[in-house]
Formats: C-alpha cells, structure tokens, sequence
C-alpha cells in the first residue's frame, strides 16, 4: 500500500477525497454560512449579480465573491437547486490543501512517506472537512494560500529569482484575498514567514528586492480589484457594511486570549498525537529532522498566538492552524514509524495505545451505541453495513497495535476516518425527525395563489435557500413596519410575538395556514434549532 501511495501520491490522494466526501456530498443539511452563500451564487445566475453581489435580494459584499463564483459556475452543470454543485468547489479545495500538503512537505523533508503521512493528517483533520459546509469560503481562502506558501518555499530556496514561483506565489495570495480578504495572510501567511525566517533564515532575500514586489503587487491587484469595484460603485452601502464588519473584530464574540489554547482538539482522531507533537523538549531529539520540526512547531503556535491577539474569536477560526499542525504531528506519527517497536518507556507507549485503542473501541461499539442510544431500526441496510464495517476496522487495529505494526495501525485510522462519511453519513439522513417539512413547496402554491411572499422580521437563510428565491423583508422605517400595497399577499415568520400579532389583526385578516421545519432533529433535544421553524400566514386587508 505504502509502495503506491509513494509512486502515485497526487492521484491517490484525490481519489481519496472524492471517494470519501462525494458520494453523500449533499447529504448534511445545509448550514446558515452555506445558505448565505448558495443564495448569493443563486442570485448570481437568476438576477446576473457577479460583481455586486446580493443575499436575498439585498446587497451582500460582507465576503468576496471568488468561492461563490465557483459554486454558481458548478451548477451550470449540475443545476441550480443542487446542493451537490453547490459544494463540489469546496470538495476540490480539499484536494488541493492535501496534495500542496504533500508538495510543500516533500520540498521540506525529501521524504516521500513522510510528506504523505502529512498529507493525510490535513485531509482527515475534523475542521478541515467540517468547514467545507460551515464556511465555504475559508477552505478556498487558506486553501489559495497553501499553494502561494509552497511556491514562496520554493523561491526562498533558490539564490536567484524564479519568476515562475513568484507569478504562482502573487496569483493565489490574490485568489486568497479574494476568498476572505486578509484573513489568509494573517492567519496562514505570517506565521509562516516568521516561522520561516527564525528557521531557516532569510538567506537571499536582499538580492529579491523586485520579486517581492512583484509579489505584493500582483496580490494586491488581484485580490482588491473587487473591493474597488464595489466601493466606487456602491459606495455608501459598501462603507457601511465594512464599518460593521470592522467593529466586528473588536466588539463581537470576544473572547479571552487563551480561548483557542485546546485548538490542537479541531484535529479530531489526531488529537492526542497533536498534543504530544506540540511537546516540543520531548520530541525535539526524537525527530527525524530537527530543524524542520522546529519550524512546524514555531508556524503552529505562532498562528494560534496570532489568532488570540484578535479579540473576536470563533471556534472556525481556527481552520487554518490544522495546516502547520498536520505537517507538525506528522514528525511524531513518522517517528512512530521508526521507533514503536522497540520503545519500553510506558510514558510513550500508553498515550499511542490509548489514542488509537479508543478509535478502535469506537467502531468495535458502534453497531450497540447506534441500536440503544440512537434507536436505529435494525433492518436498516446502513446500519447492516457500518456494523460490519466498523467492528472489522476496530479488530483490525487492535491486532496491528498489538503487533506494533504503526504504519497498518495509522493507515487503519484514515480508512476509518473516509468510511464514516462513505457509510456512516447515509445512516445519520435516515435518522431525520418526523417533524421535518421542507418549504421548497411554498414558491409554485404561491404562484397557484397569486400571491407573494414576503419576510416578516427574521427569516433564517437556510428558509430561504430551501424555498428557492428571494423573499423580501417587510423593511421597518421610523421604527413602524412599512406593509406591502398588495390587498392579500403571505408572510413568513419565525417566532410571532404577541404585539406583532396584535399589530397585523389591526389592518388585516390574519390566516395561519401552515408551518414548516427544518430541523433534523426532535424537538426537545438541544440540537433543535428554533430559528429553523417558521409560520406561514396569508394577511387580507380589511
């Protein structure tokens, strides 16, 4: 196995990540981060809004507009309802962040197995495939970077000017910025460059005066073209909406300095060799190349740091620290590799058998815990499947960590990692609440009607993404709701307060028709979402 994933590495690994994540890609429901972003690149294809672009029919320039580009140009093929296209890009992505993992590891360590040990740490790191759904747009911006950083590697490498690199490195930081703005070059860029330089020093760069610039003005021309755009042609719409965001960064979930300080558990299956990893006395003299080592430690913590400066804090944030970390627990696993059989001190051998002991345990029980605690009827064929599976995959890593056989053991844990989407995901869409109702109905009942719909007060994105167009708010001018000209028309609403009501039976015949769910799970439990739920009314003027 180890002697094709050395011969192939790029292709492998993509077909790794298509295998595990398309199959059910449009299984999860769709996430309020992703709704904004799918009706955007709706509206792009409905209303022709590429450069101004709107959510709702209201201007949108909160994120660039790149990584909903690439989504709307997707379901050109795939079609504009599906959420399939919607979120091929950010499958895409995924492949890129793993094979320029490996590209940039292999320029590092010259070690083919090593680099892909790297690489397979990033793709089957917990948030770098959670946040492909919960924020699309982070995967392109830190995923864009990932190959400028490779091609930076390779130019501070070099004693002369590669022009080729610098092209390459200028273009993606552009293609970053144009993803999420300078987020990238905070989180992922500068760390690096300072891990870089405290590492491997800067040994060239008097001679790279013009490359740099080069650089930085090809970025800056390719990434702020939109924003000029946007502020010349909407300026007072564009200043307000940058004025909040800015204010966001300062008064909006604050959090302490030492909140991202449990980040290395966003690694998910990894987080306890993520931990030892970090134990820098501990590993220093146990890797195979220090001073590699020394810079993914110093790139990792340094970009935590970095993060914590920023008072605003949210847990996603944190994506691209998983980056530097695969590389960084990639030097303990390698060294595992080299050393575990022949290794006594119980200090060292406990926390490996434990960590993957558990992943073990965990398949080993799944097809109890699924029965007893998630009630899942036994004649359903996934269940049949993932209770096959998983046992086999947990025996099977219990033998080889008995045999100390790390490599089966690790290769095991990604295998197992992939087949919880392949298989476990299609189990978790059967287990959907009986409360559930799609509103896609809504829009041609409407039109059967007569009638138009609009918003009053919030509506969640994900209601209106899945009733597929906009549906404009009823705005509120001097503090009083202006109400359409309409005699009869519906609303939809969220939580009806009883001033609200006693507000609309005023003027109009109030109609409760029908209300719609969009949770997945049961009322009651706390994955129960309120905002989710919404009334339909039809008002008539009296």
């Amino acid at each position: 196995m180890l002697k094709t994933l050395k011969k192939y590495p790029i292709l492998f690994l993509s077909l790794f990540v298509a295998i595990m994540l398309l199959p059910n890609l449009d299984t999860l429901q769709v996430t309020i981060m992703e709704a904004r972003n799918f009706i955007t690149a709706r509206e792009m294809l409905e209303n022709d809004n590429w450069i101004l672009t709107t959510m709702n029919g209201e201007a949108r320039y909160q994120k660039p507009p790149l990584p909903t580009w690439l989504s709307a140009m997707s379901t050109m093929v795939f079609g504009i309802k599906s959420v399939f296209g919607m979120r091929l890009p950010a499958v895409f992505m995924v492949m890129v962040v793993g094979s320029f993992m490996f590209y940039l590891s292999r320029s590092i360590l010259k070690s083919r197995t090593h680099s892909m040990v790297n690489a397979l740490i990033v793709i089957t790191s917990f948030y770098v495939i959670g946040i492909t759904i919960e924020a699309p747009w982070d995967i392109f911006a830190h995923g864009f970077m990932l190959i400028a950083i490779y091609n930076l590697n390779k130019l501070f490498k070099k004693a002369d000017s590669n022009w080729k690199a610098t092209l390459h490195a200028g273009f993606f930081i552009g293609l970053s910025i144009l993803c999420k703005g300078p987020v990238s070059i905070y989180a992922l860029l500068l760390p690096f460059l300072l891990a870089y330089g405290l590492t491997f020093k800067y040994k060239h760069v008097k001679s790279k005066g013009l490359t740099i610039l080069s650089i930085m003005a090809s970025a800056l021309i390719i990434g702020g073209w939109w924003y000029l755009y946007v502020r010349l042609q909407d300026p007072e719409t564009f200043k307000a909406i940058t004025s909040k965001e800015a204010g966001n960064w300062t008064s909006y979930n604050v959090r302490p300095f030492y909140y991202y300080w449990s980040f290395f558990t966003q690694s998910g299956l990894w987080t306890i060799p993520a931990f030892v990893s970090l134990l820098y006395p501990y590993l220093k003299t146990r890797v195979s190349n220090y001073k590699a080592y020394k810079f993914s430690f110093l790139w990792t913590v340094l970009a935590v740091v970095l993060l914590s400066i920023i008072p605003e804090k949210k847990s996603r944030y944190l994506m691209p620290v998983l980056i530097p970390l695969a590389f960084n627990i990639g030097f303990y696993i390698e060294y595992l590799f080299r050393r575990f059989k022949t290794l006594k001190d119980k200090r060292e051998t406990i926390p490996v058998y434990f960590n993957f002991g558990l992943i073990a345990l965990i398949g080993i029980a799944f097809p109890l815990v699924s029965f007893f605690i998630l009630k899942v009827d036994l004649q359903n064929i996934w269940f049949i499947t993932t209770s096959l599976i998983f046992p086999s995959i947990g025996i099977f890593i219990l033998i080889q960590l008995k045999q100390k056989n790390i490599k089966k053991v690790f290769l095991s844990t990604v295998f197992f990692f992939a087949f919880v989407f392949i298989f476990g995901l299609p189990l978790a869409k059967t287990l959907k609440s009986e409360g559930y109702k799609s509103i896609s109905s809504l829009k041609e009942e409407n039109e059967l009607r007569g009638l138009k719909l609009y918003a009053f007060n919030y509506i969640a994105p994900e209601t209106i993404w899945d009733y597929g167009d906009i549906i404009t708010q009823i705005p509120i001018k001097d503090k009083a709701h202006v109400f359409p000209t309409e005699r009869e028309f519906g609303i939809l609403v969220n939580a009806m307060s009883s001033e609200n009501e006693a507000l609309l039976r005023e003027k109009y015949s109030v109609k409760e028709v029908t209300t719609y769910d969009l949770n997945q799970a049961e009322k009651g439990t706390k994955q129960y979402n309120k905002r989710l739920f919404s009334t339909y009314y039809i008002l008539t003027k009296k």
